[in-house]
């Protein structure tokens, strides 16, 4: 059995008790050690077998794994935040289910909520923004050009931008480009939840600049949008006057 598991957005006890639990049961752990906490590694046990694949490429991981399923040993695959977002997953699952390796999924919190938690901001504020698009720059892997970041950013949506930090020169081009004004507050978040996170606020005239003179060329998120602005409306959920499935609204 092979488990997918979801690292969490940086801190060790930020991972599920489900994907701890599975951690510390694992005969065999695969985790994505560019990104992955270490840290987290101190859940399994002293004699599991421990690969970082980072150093391989998916051949040398499913070998790792067929060789497991042959021993009869169960295999833990961890990778970073949530494994659905740009964790290069379905290649693994489709190679699996054509061995007829059986396999499960253990979702994780992603960064992208980490940086929420720093902010201590709503991504969806009432009359701001209902829509997150989680999205990354085109760089050395394309991006569909029906997803440019010039023609996402005309929804003047909440914006949250993963592996893209190195290109912010560009990508803070194609902001204004597409619709952002120069205002638009921003913020960039250094390894959220992580011992060492930082947290800088911008617009996104200035995101570039914030990027370049903190040297921030990896695992950092970029975020843009009015949500980190001071302008809302209340929210009609607990709005006295509102009435709901649960109680019945005053009259105003």
């Amino acid at each position: 059995m092979v488990h997918f598991v979801g690292a969490g957005s940086g801190a060790a006890d930020l991972i599920t008790v489900r994907g701890a639990k599975l951690l510390e049961e694992a005969d065999v752990v695969i985790y994505a050690g560019s990104l992955v906490n270490p840290e987290l590694l101190s859940y399994a046990r002293e004699d599991c077998e421990i690969h970082n694949s980072a150093e391989m490429t998916l051949e040398q991981v499913l070998a790792v794994v067929k060789d497991a399923e042959a021993a009869g040993k169960t295999t833990v695959r961890l990778h970073t935040g949530d494994s659905s977002i740009y964790g290069a997953v379905r290649e693994q699952f489709d190679q699996l289910e054509a061995l007829g390796i059986a396999y499960d999924v253990c979702p994780g919190v992603s960064s992208f909520c980490g940086a929420a938690a720093a902010l201590k901001a709503e991504y969806t504020l009432p009359d701001v923004s209902q829509t997150v698009i989680i999205t990354r720059a085109a760089g050395r892997t394309p991006v569909p050009e029906r997803e440019s970041i010039r023609s996402l950013a005309a929804h003047q949506a909440t914006m949250v931008l993963f592996l893209s930090a190195a290109l912010a020169e560009k990508l803070q081009g194609e902001l204004l480009a597409g619709g952002y004004g120069p205002e638009t507050p921003a913020a960039v978040v250094y390894k959220a939840t992580w011992p060492d996170e930082k947290v800088y606020r911008c617009t996104v005239e200035t995101l570039a600049r914030t990027v370049a003179d903190n040297g921030l060329t990896k695992t950092a998120l970029l975020i843009v949008g009015g949500c980190l602005g001071k302008e809302y409306l209340r929210s009609k959920l607990y709005d006295p006057c509102f009435t709901t499935e649960y109680r019945k609204g005053a009259e105003p």
